[in-house]
Parts: structure tokens; C-alpha cells; sequence
């Protein structure tokens, strides 16, 4: 990205244009059965292996596309315009779990999980919220893991887990010390055809239908201890730097439905008339595509800036300081605005938004989960609050 013009180069605007060819032509034709079913298209999903969509941030050896965190955002970006839904479980596995295991992981681990992640072989989730743990996901947590040989034993759920009913392996957080609190944490590589997983159920949404949410049940699930990403206790490490890269990467999410919202507004207004003229000539409607177009240059070029700086977040990094202020400064804004480029959107189209079939209502239908996953709007805020008073900038 062009530091001064907060614009993209040209590789980074061929990334972002093949993306949206792709998402268009592919990804969009399957948008609206995924909402109306909440039906899940497992063969177009890992045929995004073969198209080179999974393991962006993967090096070649693993069979990934070695770019970077930006080019893995703008794919995320062009994906949300055209399939919200799959965009979100794109963005779980490519990141939640692809990218977390390759930033933690160790040489075997990464040798054994990533491949089968590019390739689509294998779809991949993380497990961290709980029935009883979501804004305070590490102090509420009650998943176990107890060391018994050469393997850890996980007893436990975890709630609202995207990819979860369709997952081949899942990045799981555990109590490993239960004195340590937060801080006696420990992350693990879990298998899903493991004895004593189980996908105890799948949940249907208001929003990102499709992309199927679950909840994840482990049963004396005996897990080998080579599969640990990261050492015993420090799997806090890994939830901190990972969140923040989370929130980078959720917030092209509302980047890209936002932009297809504006899309779908101007040809709404240019087409339908009433008092004998298209309703775009009306400054009232004027009014909302301008305060649409103004939100949405900022959200992307916050988010722009966001994802830059995660390209120099340091393995283990995040967690506080600059970036983790950063992180959730964007998302807060992406989905903020999001909130208000929907709202103007659906009352271009009128009667036809409030109809659940219309696309915009399909897209309207995703506000509230962008302001809750990823950290709530008001955690978003403390953390930024936090890192103000600390440092006082």
C-alpha cells in the first residue's frame, strides 16, 4: 500500500480484482441458497484450495500462495461484496486457524496441518468462546486439558464456533493449570474424527447464514501432546496476538459488504421512479449515497492502515500496545459504519429491503454479528481506552 496516497499498488489491485471476478462468478451464485437452507457448500468452499484461495499467508512449500496479511485482507474484502457467509468461514479457517497455526506453530506441525489447509482438504475452525465464556473468553474458561502420558485428555464446549459442524481440525484453547487463571492456558491441535469430539449442535442464524456456527463438545477427547501449538501455560500468547488479527481481518468483512450495499443502493435509485422520476434525483436519497460513500472510504482506508501494520506484527506480538489499540480501533469503526451504510441502504430500497428474499436484507441481516464477534463494540472500546491511559496517545 502507498503510504501517502493510502491507496493500493498495482499488484495489490490485481489481487483484490481477481478475488471479486472469482467471489462474482463463483461465491455470489450460491449466496442465496446458503441463506434461505443455511446450506453449506462444502465442494465450492474447498474447491478454493485448487483456485489458490486458502493459505494466502502460507509459504510455497506448504502449498500456500506466500503473500501477505494485506492480500490475504483484500481477498476477505472482495469475498464479503459477493458471499458474506462464506467469506466468514473463509475467514475463520484462513485465519483463526490456518495463520495461527503457522505463526505458532513449530516446523513438524506446520509440515503435518498446513498443506491439507491449502489444499481444502482439510476445513479448519478455532474453538476459544464458551457457554459460559465470551467477552471473557480466558478468565471464563472452563474446557480442561490434563496431561496423562504423551497425550492431553480435553474435557469441555465451546459455543458459537464458526466451521464447527463442518471442521476436519480445530485450534482449541484449554485450561491446562486451573491456579494460573488466564495465564494457565494452553492452545491444541484437534482432529475431528478424534474419539470424544462432537458436534453437539449446529445453529441457525440471523445473519452469515450458511456459514455453519456450532457447538463443540470434548469427552475425555485424548489428544497427542505433539499436537500442543505452543509451549504449556503461553497459550495465552497465542489468543492475544491472534485476536488482533482477527479484528484486521473481520473488518474487510465490512469493508466489502458495505461497498456491495452502495453498489446495490445507486442502481436501486437510478432504476426506481416514483413522481415520474427515478428516486436519485432526490436530494434526500442523495444525501444517503454521499454519507454512504464518505463511510465507506474511511472504513477503508482505517482498515487499510490496519492491516498494514499487522504485516509487521512480530510472531507472539499483539495482545497490547500500539497494534492491539489499532486492531480495535478498525473493527469498531468497520462495523460501526457497516451499521450506517446498511441503514441508509435499506431505506433507499424501501419495502422492498424489509423482505428477507432481497439481497439487501440478506446484507442488512449482518450488522449485529460484526459488532459482537471478534470482541463486543464495548470491549473493542475498553481496549482502546486501556491502551490510551496507559500510554497517553
Amino acid at each position: 500500500m502507498n503510504p501517502v496516497c493510502f491507496d493500493l499498488g498495482g499488484e495489490q489491485r490485481e489481487i483484490l480484482d481477481a478475488a471479486d471476478r472469482y467471489a462474482r462468478e463463483r461465491l455470489y451464485p450460491l449466496a442465496a441458497r446458503m441463506d434461505a437452507e443455511e446450506w453449506w457448500p462444502d465442494v465450492e468452499f474447498r474447491a478454493l484450495g485448487e483456485a489458490g484461495y486458502l493459505g494466502i499467508t502460507a509459504p510455497a512449500e506448504f502449498g500456500g500462495a506466500g503473500l501477505d496479511l494485506f492480500s490475504s485482507g483484500l481477498v476477505a474484502q472482495a469475498f464479503a461484496r459477493w458471499n458474506p457467509a462464506l467469506a466468514m468461514s473463509w475467514v475463520a479457517h484462513e485465519n483463526l486457524c490456518l495463520n495461527n497455526i503457522l505463526r505458532n506453530g513449530d516446523d513438524e506441525q506446520r509440515r503435518r496441518f498446513v498443506p491439507g489447509l491449502c489444499t481444502g482438504s482439510s476445513i479448519g475452525c478455532l474453538g476459544l468462546t464458551e457457554p459460559g465464556a465470551g467477552s471473557d473468553a480466558l478468565g471464563s474458561m472452563r474446557t480442561t486439558a490434563r496431561r496423562d502420558g504423551d497425550d492431553y485428555v480435553l474435557n469441555g464446549r465451546k459455543l458459537f464456533i464458526t466451521n464447527g459442524p463442518v471442521a476436519d481440525l480445530a485450534l482449541v484453547y484449554a485450561k491446562t493449570d486451573l491456579a494460573a487463571g488466564a495465564h494457565g492456558i494452553s492452545a491444541f491441535a484437534v482432529e475431528t474424527d478424534t474419539p470424544g469430539f462432537a458436534v453437539a449442535q449446529k445453529l441457525e442464524k440471523m445473519g452469515f447464514r450458511g456459514s455453519p456456527t456450532g457447538e463443540l463438545v470434548f469427552d475425555e477427547c485424548r489428544v497427542p501432546a505433539r499436537n500442543r501449538i505452543g509451549l504449556e501455560n503461553q497459550g495465552h500468547r497465542v489468543v492475544m496476538s491472534g485476536l488482533d488479527l482477527e479484528r484486521a481481518m473481520v473488518a474487510p468483512l465490512g469493508v466489502g459488504i458495505a461497498e456491495r450495499a452502495l453498489a446495490l443502493a445507486l442502481e436501486h435509485a437510478k432504476t426506481r421512479e416514483q413522481f415520474g422520476k427515478p428516486i436519485a434525483s432526490f436530494q434526500m436519497v442523495q444525501s444517503r449515497l454521499a454519507d454512504m460513500y464518505t463511510l465507506i472510504e474511511a472504513m477503508r482506508a482505517l482498515n487499510f492502515r490496519c492491516l498494514a501494520a499487522c504485516n509487521q506484527l512480530e510472531i507472539g506480538g499483539g495482545g497490547r500496545g500500539a497494534i492491539h489499540k489499532l486492531t480495535a480501533a478498525t473493527v469498531l469503526y468497520a462495523a460501526n459504519g457497516l451499521n450506517a451504510v446498511l441503514d441508509h441502504a435499506l431505506q433507499i430500497h424501501g419495502g422492498i429491503g424489509y423482505i428477507w428474499e432481497s439481497e439487501i436484507n440478506r446484507l442488512y441481516r449482518t450488522i449485529k454479528l460484526l459488532e459482537i464477534g471478534a470482541g463486543t463494540t464495548e470491549v473493542r472500546k475498553l481496549i482502546i481506552a486501556e491502551e490510551l491511559l496507559r500510554d497517553g496517545a
